[in-house]
């Protein structure tokens, strides 16, 4: 399917969302993150990973800059109009923009981003809405929101902290400086680096691996560590519990 410069496809368990604006580095565009929520909305249930990629040699440059130099793009609006509107339908707005990045976070699959060239802003955001990130030698990630006067608004906050800690995270926004494939390697942001041209087949190789396991098992595992963090330690004991509880059950009715 192609729609609002993505081509979105499922193919029995895997799905793959590319940008597919590569004349602009795959800069995205509201339309495109409405069309990103949809998506995932509708992935049916036998989808177990999902691969987010850009076309040709960048991820993505973010927001589209036009749209924040006050133009209009393909019918959307520039982006500080939204400030002239009442705070409960920005606040709404941006919640419909959010959503086109955090259904990765899901439980049901697990997300990869393949990450080559720019990853800046929405596109940074957008590799860390992902679960695991495989990224090209040449690969160069900066949050440039706070450049602009603005804040990373699509999810990204929480997962760059889990990441890279407050402090780190904070110097990385603040600063809007590159961290290149390398440092991103060093501070966990990247789970591989290798060169450009084996990035197909490094994802490739590892989306296999991670549909091997049983889909159950990588789905409970996948929900235990997401809410590891929040949870007091008998609390994340006890989901342990539950949770292999479920497993067990779902085997034993297997072999029946």
């Amino acid at each position: 399917m192609m729609e609002s410069g993505l081509r979105l496809t499922v193919d029995g368990p895997v799905a793959r969302v590319v940008l597919d604006r590569p004349e602009v580095r795959n800069a995205q565009t509201p339309a495109m993150w409405r069309a990103l929520a949809g998506f995932g909305q509708a992935l049916p249930p036998e989808v177990r990973v999902v691969v987010v990629s850009g076309e040709g040699p960048s991820f993505s440059a973010g927001l589209d800059r036009r749209l924040i130099m006050g133009e209009t793009v393909e019918g959307e609006e520039p982006l500080l109009s939204l400030g002239a509107k009442p705070a409960d339908q920005v606040h709404a707005e941006i919640a419909a923009f959010q959503a086109g990045f955090s259904w990765l976070r899901r439980p049901e699959f697990v997300s990869v981003a393949a990450v080559q060239g720019h990853a800046v802003g929405a596109g940074f955001q957008l590799a860390l809405a992902c679960d695991l990130r495989v990224v090209a030698d040449d690969a160069r990630f900066s949050m440039r929101e706070p450049a602009l006067g603005l804040v990373p608004d699509l999810g990204g906050t929480q997962p760059l902290v889990q990441l890279v800690g407050y402090s780190r995270a904070l110097e990385i926004c603040a600063t809007s400086r590159w961290v290149e494939a390398g440092e991103a390697r060093e501070l966990g942001l990247a789970n591989i680096v290798v060169g450009v041209s084996e990035l197909g087949d490094t994802v490739k190789d590892l989306t296999e691996a991670l549909l091997a396991p049983l889909p159950g098992a990588v789905r409970e595992t996948k929900a235990l560590l997401l809410g590891a963090a929040d949870r007091p330690y008998e609390e994340q004991l006890r989901a342990e519990r539950e949770a292999q509880a479920r497993r067990l059950a779902e085997l034993l009715g297997s072999l029946g």
